[in-house]
């Protein structure tokens, strides 16, 4: 998806994101605007209190960029223009003001100590969750889990962290009685990925969305005429030119402390759990039976004492 035409799909909205929402939107959208644009993004998230008082003009000045610039961030971030981005900025202000702001940072140092350790953390979890929540197009997700429910058979393709999100998947749908295969090869992927047809869904996870490993086998699908979704970070990466459905992700801030943030692995793990409870709405008069019947068959493993 491209810059272009995410700014027209934002802008097209008929009710402005609520402020709240207004970092989260900041930080999914931020890594895939112009850095003109960053510069403004993140002067408006970083100090809404002030940014809430100028003139498109003076932020375009305090930014170093033009008014022109100013008014597509705003766009790009949900707002019909720069006056309802000005509200919103205010409004969050007001909660800011009192105290609602994260009292902590994700920031780890050295020498933290474990208390920090886990503070900063926990925080930085919610904060994920929370903006892959508040960034989730829904009706995109409606319409993969609607490809899911219809589907002959599933491919799930990921690598290195992603693939451990995509065996959770698998397992998931399994238990409800579906045909779902999770591939972390990718020699395996394509080979099987080319063996899809119209009917079946191909699920490609990678957080920067450049993952050639996962690309190849999402283009395959797409070419076979399999329905194809893509769970990212980054919705305007390589792997969107493959995929009739696109799941973002938080985009988390990494740190040399932390080279493969955890918490970019939990924002897909809320994805595919979304994804898992809407389908087995959907399907609920045979994946209840089916989830009972798997938890009876492992029940022995639990309490060897219940027998077999």
């Amino acid at each position: 998806m491209s810059s272009e035409l995410k700014e027209t799909f934002a802008a097209a909205g008929s009710t402005p994101p609520p402020p709240a929402t207004l970092a989260a939107r900041v930080r999914t959208l931020g890594p895939s605007m112009t850095r003109s644009m960053q510069r403004v993004a993140e002067a408006v998230a970083q100090d809404p209190a002030g940014c809430a008082a100028l003139t498109v003009t003076a932020l375009a000045e305090r930014t170093g960029t033009s008014e022109a610039t100013v008014v597509r961030t705003a766009r790009t971030l949900g707002y019909p223009g720069y006056r309802d981005l000005r509200l919103a900025l205010a409004a969050l202000a007001a909660q800011q003001a009192a105290g609602r702001a994260p009292a902590v940072t994700a920031d780890i140092a050295v020498d933290d100590s474990i208390i920090d350790v886990v503070a900063k953390l926990a925080h930085e979890e919610q904060q994920c969750l929370a903006d892959t929540a508040a960034g989730l197009d829904t009706t995109q997700l409606e319409s993969a889990i609607a490809a899911l429910v219809g589907a002959r058979r599933i491919d799930v393709y990921g690598i290195g962290a992603s693939s451990l999100v995509g065996q959770d998947l698998v397992q998931k749908l399994l238990r409800i009685g579906l045909i779902a295969h999770s591939h972390s090869d990718p020699h395996l992927a394509v080979t099987n990925a080319v063996q899809l047809r119209a009917g079946d869904v191909a699920i490609a996870i990678t957080h920067s969305g450049r993952t050639t490993d996962v690309i190849e086998p999402l283009r395959a699908a797409f070419d076979q005429g399999a329905t194809t979704v893509a769970i990212t970070g980054r919705p305007d990466g390589d792997i969107a030119q493959y995929a009739d459905h696109i799941l973002t992700t938080s985009t988390a801030r990494e740190s040399e402390l932390r080279p493969a943030a955890m918490s970019s692995r939990t924002s897909q793990l809320l994805v595919v759990d979304c994804l898992f409870i809407g389908v087995a709405q959907r399907t609920y008069e045979t994946a209840a039976p089916a989830l009972s019947a798997s938890y009876e068959a492992l029940a022995h493993r639990r309490d060897p004492r219940a027998g077999r």
